[in-house]
């Protein structure tokens, strides 16, 4: 009797053991949250074939798309723009000199210094003390990037068929509302001492390189002489002040660009 006792005693002492395992390993999976226990089921090679299989689906069209529309537009920006001047600008003459007037043409492009690139010229015009109000730096110079407007005025006439040079007459740190019929806002901006139009450097066919650089060398001499400069850049300004470079005048000779 007795044994038998101690038996049974044991089976409810197994029983309950594996009672208290099993609610132990309950208790554990309870406090898993659901990520976690999916983690415990994932294995490695799980990962690899999910990576996988994402990385050979096809990507949505749209994201294809959107960049290749983003980069076409900045492509396209600058010849748009300057298709734009081209069509819609109004033709001004500018005068010019060659930046080295002894080495003319810097391999195969050409770089010239505008009147109206220069502060000295611009600061005797109406309007250029509030424009550096605005816009001041350090030395009573502009900061570096700032915005301006050149209003030119035409000159109707002309020096042995060559155009005279649009007249500078006031500054704007603002794009004028009104202008005379014969007059236009130039956009600039200030920069290392010196305003850049956008119209300052241009590439020289080689056919003509020779030619032109003998041409702008005898004009700057005629320069130094006291002599009118006779050279003119004829250019196209639009109705925001960009402008876009058409032909240059050297003495009474025309090149296209």
């Amino acid at each position: 009797m007795k044994s038998d006792s101690s038996e049974s005693s044991k089976k409810g002492d197994s029983s309950e053991s594996s009672k208290k395992i099993e609610s132990s390993e309950s208790s554990k999976n309870k406090s898993l949250s659901p990520e976690a226990e999916f983690s415990k089921k994932l294995t490695f090679r799980d990962y690899l074939i999910a990576t996988e299989q994402k990385a050979n689906q096809p990507l949505p069209f749209w994201r294809l798309l959107v960049p290749l529309l983003v980069q076409t537009g900045i492509i396209l920006a600058v010849p748009t723009q300057a298709m734009y001047t081209n069509f819609t600008g109004k033709e001004v003459i500018l005068q010019t000199v060659p930046v080295n007037s002894n080495n003319v043409l810097q391999g195969d492009s050409l770089t010239l210094d505008y009147n109206i690139s220069r502060v000295s010229t611009l600061r005797r015009l109406p309007g250029w003390e509030d424009v550096l109000r605005i816009n001041r730096g350090s030395n009573r110079q502009l900061l570096p990037g700032t915005n301006l407007y050149v209003i030119l005025q035409e000159q109707q006439s002309f020096i042995d068929g060559v155009p005279r040079a649009w007249r500078p007459v006031r500054v704007s740190s603002d794009m004028p509302t009104y202008l005379q019929n014969n007059q236009v806002a130039l956009r600039g901006v200030y920069q290392d001492g010196l305003i850049n139009y956008g119209v300052d450097t241009y590439n020289v066919p080689e056919e003509v390189r020779s030619q032109m650089s003998n041409d702008i060398a005898r004009a700057a001499r005629q320069t130094r002489n006291g002599q009118q400069r006779p050279i003119v850049v004829k250019v196209k300004v639009d109705s925001q002040g960009n402008a876009v470079p058409m032909s240059l005048w050297v003495r009474d000779r025309n090149y296209r660009f």
